[in-house]
């Protein structure tokens, strides 16, 4: 078992929450794979979606749903600060996962996140548990609350 799938899972006990992690036979790093091997509509996708802070130096975590688009402009304005392009050693240095697989739980840093609120639309959502080969459902108001990220409007209409 991979540490980043090791960390997600033992973030997710320590909270108390009880899931089974679905090892898939397939990759999932997109959208539209995970959600045909989960079995769901797209919208039930938690994509973890990482901008870096022009001011801040930091990763900053959009949890959107599936379908959905991060508006770089809304994004910018909920963050307070100009949104770039993370990197891969940024993300894997303040996520400690590799891009494909960020979990939305399990961070080796603490990361300021945003959540999209059309996933509370849904009883079940979908998120990647660590690895491109990893997911987990979760009900969207406990991924919420777990990750401790602000509701707010940052997708294109």
């Amino acid at each position: 078992m991979s540490k980043s799938l090791k960390r997600v899972k033992r973030a997710l006990d320590e909270a108390g929450i009880s899931v089974d992690v679905l090892e898939t036979g397939s990759d999932t790093s997109t959208a539209a794979q995970a959600a045909d091997v989960a079995g769901c509509h797209l919208e039930q996708i938690a994509k973890s979606i990482i901008f870096r802070g022009e001011n801040s130096q930091t990763a900053i975590l959009f949890l959107t749903a599936g379908g959905n688009r991060v508006d770089s402009a809304k994004a910018s304005a909920v963050a307070g600060e100009e949104l770039g392009k993370a990197d891969a050693a940024l993300i894997r240095a303040q996520t400690g996962f590799a891009i494909g697989g960020v979990s939305p739980v399990g961070h080796l840093n603490p990361i300021r996140a945003f959540f999209d609120p059309r996933l509370l639309e849904f009883d079940v959502i979908w998120a990647a548990a660590g690895t491109p080969h990893h997911i987990f459902p979760i009900a969207p108001d406990i991924l919420l609350k777990l990750t401790g990220a602000k509701r707010a409007d940052f997708t294109e209409s």
